[in-house]
C-alpha cells in the first residue's frame, strides 16, 4: 500500500453570488498538511475556515485552484476523507455499536465488520460499556464520541472536523480533546480541524493555519513544535510553556489587527 502524501491546497479561491452580487469567501489559498498531522484552521468569524473544510471534504467545488490528497484530485466527497460536525449526528433509532457500523454497512465492507472494526473503535473512544445504548441515552460528549468512531471505523486518510467540540462544557471539552489527540497517535489518522479557540488551535494542532478576515486568505502558518518537549497530554505543562504564552499572545494579537481592519 502507498504511504499516504498528505493534503495539499493550491491557489484555491472561492466565490458566491448574492443578490446579484459576486461575494468573494476565499483569496489565493495554499496549505499542505503532512500525512500524520494535525493541522487547524483559525481565525475571526466569517473567515471562510468551514467554506474551506467543505471543500476539501468534496461538498463544494473551488471557484479556482486544486485540492489534493495523496496525489488524488479532490471534486467529489470519497471514502478517504471523513467528516464530524460540530452538531451530534447519531441515527437516535441506532444503539452506538449500530452507528458505528453504519458506514462500513452501506459501503458493504462485510471483512471490516467480521474482523471486529467496531468494537474496536468503540473501545478507542472509551464506550464499550455502552455499546447497546442508544443516543438519547448518551452525554452530548458521549454522543460526539460516537461520531469520531463511526467515522474513524471507515479508516479515512484524512479526518475532517467541523469546531466539533464546540458545544460542549469545558470539562468534557478538554477530555474529548485529549481523546482525539490518543486516537490519531493510535491510527496515524491526519486531520484537519476547524476551531474559534486559541487555546484548542495550539493545543491540538501540529500546525495552525491562520486566515484573515473576508475574503479568507491565508495570514500565517504557525508550528506548534515546541510541543515535543512537553509530556503528552499534559495541559498543565503545556498552558505554563512560555512558548505556547508567546504564540497564544501573538495569535490575539492577528485577532485584533483582523478585527481593526474590519471597522
Amino acid at each position: 500500500m502507498p504511504t499516504p502524501k498528505g493534503l495539499s491546497v493550491s491557489g484555491v479561491c472561492k466565490n458566491f453570488q448574492s443578490g446579484g452580487r459576486n461575494i468573494q469567501a476565499l483569496d489565493n489559498i495554499s496549505l499542505s498538511l503532512p500525512a500524520g498531522k494535525i493541522g487547524v484552521l483559525l481565525g475571526p468569524s466569517g473567515c471562510g475556515k468551514s467554506t474551506l473544510l467543505r471543500m476539501v471534504a468534496g461538498l463544494e467545488r473551488p471557484s479556482e485552484g486544486e485540492i489534493v490528497l495523496s496525489d488524488r484530485a479532490v471534486d467529489q466527497p470519497g471514502r478517504d476523507r471523513g467528516m464530524v460536525f460540530q452538531d451530534y449526528t447519531s441515527f437516535p433509532w441506532l444503539s452506538v455499536r449500530e452507528n458505528v457500523a453504519y458506514g462500513l454497512k452501506i459501503n458493504g465492507d462485510r471483512s471490516a465488520l467480521n474482523e471486529g472494526t467496531v468494537d474496536h473503535f468503540i473501545r478507542a473512544v472509551g464506550l464499550e460499556r455502552f455499546a447497546d445504548a442508544y443516543p438519547h441515552q448518551l452525554s452530548g460528549g458521549m454522543r460526539q464520541r460516537v461520531a469520531i468512531a463511526r467515522t474513524l471505523a471507515n479508516y479515512p486518510e484524512l479526518l475532517l472536523m467541523d469546531e466539533p467540540f464546540g458545544a460542549l462544557d469545558p470539562e468534557t471539552r478538554w477530555q474529548m480533546q485529549d481523546l482525539l489527540l490518543n486516537v490519531v497517535r493510535k491510527e496515524r489518522t491526519t486531520v484537519l480541524v476547524v476551531s474559534h479557540d486559541i487555546e484548542e488551535a495550539l493545543y491540538l494542532g501540529d500546525v495552525v493555519f491562520f486566515l484573515s478576515r473576508h475574503p479568507g486568505r491565508l495570514k500565517e502558518t504557525i508550528s506548534t513544535d515546541f510541543k515535543t518537549t512537553l509530556p503528552e497530554n499534559d495541559r498543565e505543562a503545556f498552558l505554563q510553556s512560555d512558548d505556547y504564552r508567546r504564540l497564544e499572545l501573538h495569535i490575539r494579537r492577528l485577532m485584533r489587527d483582523e478585527g481593526r481592519n474590519a471597522a
